[in-house]
């Protein structure tokens, strides 16, 4: 018996000899678990009911009867079953909006629901749909905005001690929230009681909000707090439903507050950033946010959801989307059935990944537990990763036999934290490596990166990780033919969209040959360098160059350095250098995409050219 247990005991000490391959150190910032869990819901709902619904207003001024809230058929069942049917894990209820009408019975103000014709007055639309998101196992949270246009005492001390009265009954009555959602428009006109004037705070520090913190993290640890810089989850800086394609999940703690004028740097955020808010993408189905009947036939199609889908989830960040319940106090089926029928879209393109199972080949490999295999095995928690002082390194995948591909995802182990900065995804056509045709720049990873390219079909396919902030950590690649779909990579010169600009040094009759759009006139530029001028300071994202569509196609760049800059005497920054591959046999617009960046003068070098002495030649150019 002692011999058996001792090779037993031997054996489990060579095991784990064999596994004691040390992790990677995590880089800060990093999430909270519940901030994992929180961007691992990716699509919830948001929903706009109140008196605005039936006033036909967007933003209430604080003035609307409550008698003329009166919906006489309100099925909060209906909405949830909507949600789930459309692929949501929640939903985020405007319990409060700017006008201050609450959608509780709370004993704080008279304008609530409890003045209302609905259920005559012993209505609370917050409990019905919190008891159904329970009946239906999604996510409850809501939103109070701390903007009131009703409250006469608006702006006071003693308003805001009203606001953290109306926050406790919504933390403390209607059980687990996901999230609480707090409004960055603050102060402005209102009712205010019947004062009818403007109202000015202090939108760093006017409500305390580090108060709400301590309430909220008391009585609900498990919330993540959305505002514009966070703490939990930040505004992305538009309405529209997207994420830069560069977007790292970090933000420079206290700088961004309610209100930050800098808003449109939330879609990128901060690559320098000490604290983890990752973005939520908010956009309503229909143009407005509150119901308005006139928009019935404004609904947002399938396609265009999918391709929000596709920029926001697969921009690491969420979906927030909203449904405008109506007047009956229902969902409309135009909204319900286009949000189902999404889902069911990006279900059936994302339906058999072709490179589950596969046992890829990488350059590095840090030990057993942490091999390339990770990224293969379906599993969530375990990953790839490369050695320590490793930041570049590619992972193959060879198909059992060639597949027709338009569609990856990547991954990154976001609880050690973000890291990777550039890559390359490239298929093998007859021995070579070229990379697939995208719209835009392949940079951030984060939690999740969608990415939507032309049809290649190959039987080997592959990731080349340029860049990282430390050792790779990636658990999960995926690659998709999702059929042949509306999306387009390749656009006509007179499609092409531009900054206006002029061309250094270049005579304006020829420099015009390279902005007309027109794809039959080239501008031929003598030696390797271009200087171009957007007369202010822009912020630019892409540089697109149309090579000469002539019968030779003469002055072909084959590859490429892109330089910026705010003084024409140093233009210094590099953006991005590559080659223009294949461009010799498929000599079409070739689109560089790269971090937005600041400049007024970009310089475009080319490093080699396919005919050595050529001039450059420039069918167009458009900088985005």
């Amino acid at each position: 018996m002692k011999k058996h247990f001792l090779i037993f005991a031997t054996g489990l000490f060579l095991l784990s000899a064999c596994n004691s391959v040390k992790a990677p150190e995590a880089i800060l910032p990093i999430p909270e678990a519940k901030q994992v869990e929180w961007q691992k819901m990716e699509t919830y709902a948001f929903v706009h009911f109140g008196l605005n619904t039936f006033n036909d207003r967007e933003w209430g001024y604080g003035d609307s009867d409550p008698k003329t809230f009166n919906p006489t058929r309100l099925d909060c069942e209906q909405w949830v079953q909507t949600f789930v049917k459309s692929g949501m894990k929640g939903v985020i209820l405007t319990a409060k909006h700017h006008d201050g009408f609450c959608l509780w019975p709370t004993q704080l103000t008279e304008y609530c629901i409890r003045n209302t014709p609905y259920k005559d007055g012993k209505g609370d639309i917050v409990r019905e749909l919190s008891d159904a998101c329970k009946k239906y196992g999604i996510k409850f949270a809501v939103y109070l905005s701390p903007w009131d246009r009703h409250q006469a005492n608006y702006g006071s001390p003693e308003y805001v001690e009203y606001f953290y009265k109306q926050l406790n009954e919504l933390l403390t009555n209607y059980g687990d929230v996901f999230e609480i959602w707090f409004d960055g428009a603050n102060g402005g006109d209102g009712w205010y009681g019947g004062a009818k004037d403007s109202r000015t705070i202090d939108r760093k520090t006017y409500y305390n909000y580090p108060r709400a913190y301590k309430m909220i993290d008391e009585l609900q640890p498990q919330a993540v707090i959305f505002s514009d810089g966070g703490p939990g989850c930040r505004w992305v800086g538009n309405e529209h439903g997207f994420a830069g394609a560069t977007n790292w999940s970090f933000l420079r703690a206290g700088e961004v507050y309610p209100g930050y004028p800098k808003y449109r740097e939330l879609q990128y955020g901060h690559a320098d950033g000490n604290q983890w808010v990752a973005a939520e993408c908010d956009v309503s189905i229909r143009p407005g946010w509150f119901y308005h009947p006139e928009e019935d036939d404004r609904v947002k199609t399938v396609d265009e959801l999918t391709d929000l889908y596709y920029r926001s989830v697969g921009h690491n960040a969420t979906l927030l989307l909203n449904f405008p319940v109506d007047r009956d106090g229902l969902i409309h089926p135009t909204d319900s059935a286009n949000a189902v029928n999404f889902h069911q879209n990006v279900q059936k393109q994302l339906a058999h990944n072709l490179l589950a199972g596969l046992s890829p080949k990488a350059s590095d490999e840090r030990g057993r537990t942490f091999s390339a295999k990770a990224v293969t095995d379906g599993d969530y928690d375990t990953y790839w990763a490369t050695n320590d002082d490793v930041i570049s390194a590619t992972i193959e995948f060879d198909l059992p036999q060639a597949e027709k591909i338009n569609r990856m995802m990547l991954q990154e182990y976001i609880p050690l934290g973000q890291r990777v900065k550039s890559f390359v995804v490239e298929y093998n056509q007859a021995g070579e490596w070229i990379p697939v045709k995208l719209n835009e720049e392949t940079t951030t990873i984060g939690y999740k990166r969608l990415l939507r390219f032309e049809t290649i079909t190959t039987d080997k396919i592959r990731v080349r990780f340029t860049n990282s902030r430390a050792c790779l950590c990636i658990n999960n690649i995926e690659g998709y033919y999702a059929g042949e779909t509306s999306d387009t990579y390749t656009a006509k010169a007179t499609e092409l969209k531009s900054y206006p600009f002029t061309l250094v040094g270049v005579d304006v009759e020829e420099a015009q040959k390279g902005m007309d759009k027109n794809d039959q006139t080239t501008c031929f530029i003598n030696g390797n360098t271009l200087l171009i001028d957007l007369g202010e300071e822009r912020t630019i994202t892409s540089f697109h160059y149309l090579p000469d569509q002539s019968e030779y196609n003469k002055g072909l760049i084959a590859a490429y350095e892109i330089s910026v800059g705010m003084d024409s005497n140093a233009v210094n920054q590099v953006v991005a250098k590559d080659e223009f591959s294949n461009i010799k046999s498929n000599p079409i617009l070739q689109s560089v995409y790269f971090t937005p960046v600041k400049a007024r003068y970009i310089q475009l070098k080319a490093t080699r050219m396919i005919h050595d002495g050529e001039p450059m030649g420039l069918a167009e150019i458009g900088i985005k």
